[in-house]
């Protein structure tokens, strides 16, 4: 299997998920690697469940997160807790379900991270698709989101686990993907909700609930880098061999974590250099343990990204596809 040879530029990201609602604690809360301030980066993803419940008061909590975050690019996706930014799910379940005496006011909440606030802090709210950004430091970097994952309790964002979305169907076939993840090597990131089916997907039941479609699209699509949360239990990371078709989870030093307030990953050409094409590694960045407590750590991870010609004064969306 061949790699792209091209110049590039080390880029750092800062990963999180699952976050329920609960900003950084203290600095002085040692024990604990979330906690304030949050680990600076370029780029700070965030793999879905803002809320616990979809309040725009909870949004309104992690969204004074994200604009204290030191980082120029802040990308962030709904989890199935985000219910009141799943309008059909929330008009036809949520609302009744969760919030019966006082709804909330979709559009508001939509306009609380697309609006100008939002962006004026760098922070996009993606939908499903595939986005193209460059940063300051001359990196380019295509991303892949998706906010669903399979049936998982009577929550938002939610699909059959028989339904693909992931990969492109035939003509005739019953359910066509609307944003099918593309293959090799267009995409750098993957960031998804939930887990693909055998990667940091098990409860504490011992049971793997990734998606089995989403497994066979990173599969085929070989980003650098894939991100989730969802399920609390597989906090951690994995590399993947794709063409010795091995893994290996990473293992971290948790005096080291906690000092750091970080798991830190250099997969740049100064540490442990990823081969993209060849290898690939997963980042379940759930902050909660199962239990809903802040237990686990962000990742800090450097990628080696491709840079451009010239470097963008403030970071910028190329090349939008929904």
């Amino acid at each position: 299997m061949s790699t792209v040879e091209q110049q590039t530029v080390k880029t750092r990201f800062c990963i999180l998920s699952d976050t329920h609602n609960r900003p950084p604690l203290a600095e002085s809360s040692t024990d604990y690697a979330y906690r304030q301030p949050l680990p600076s980066a370029h780029v700070l993803l965030h793999a879905g469940d803002l809320t616990m419940t979809g309040r725009a008061s909870e949004y309104q909590e992690m969204l004074n997160v994200f604009k204290e975050a030191d980082a120029e690019l802040k990308l962030v996706i709904a989890g199935n807790h985000d219910i009141t930014l799943d309008e059909s799910f929330y008009r036809t379940t949520g609302e009744t379900l969760f919030h019966p005496m006082n709804p909330e006011d979709l559009g508001k909440v939509k306009e609380m991270w697309t609006g100008w606030e939002a962006k004026q802090a760098g922070i996009i709210y993606l939908d499903e698709g595939t986005r193209t950004f460059q940063l300051k430091n001359g990196a380019k970097f295509t991303i892949y989101t998706s906010q669903y994952q399979p049936e998982f309790g009577i929550w938002a964002f939610n699909y059959r686990r028989s339904t693909d979305r992931f990969n492109p169907r035939t003509h005739n076939a019953p359910f066509q993907a609307p944003n099918p993840v593309p293959s090799w090597p267009e995409i750098d990131i993957m960031l998804t909700h939930g887990p693909p089916y055998g990667i940091l997907d098990t409860t504490w039941q011992d049971e793997q609930v990734g998606c089995e479609h989403l497994r066979r699209a990173v599969q085929r699509c070989r980003p650098r880098l894939h991100c989730f949360g969802h399920i609390h239990e597989g906090w951690g990371a994995e590399k993947m061999n794709w063409s010795k078709r091995t893994s290996d989870m990473i293992e971290v030093d948790q005096a080291s974590v906690l000092a750091q307030r970080s798991s830190y990953l250099d997969l740049s050409d100064t540490g442990s250099a990823l081969k993209f094409g060849e290898e690939t590694v997963f980042v379940n960045a759930a902050i909660m343990d199962k239990r809903y407590r802040p237990r686990n750590a962000p990742w800090v991870v450097d990628l080696d990204l491709p840079l451009v010609a010239k470097p963008a004064s403030v970071p910028s969306m190329l090349d939008v596809a929904d």
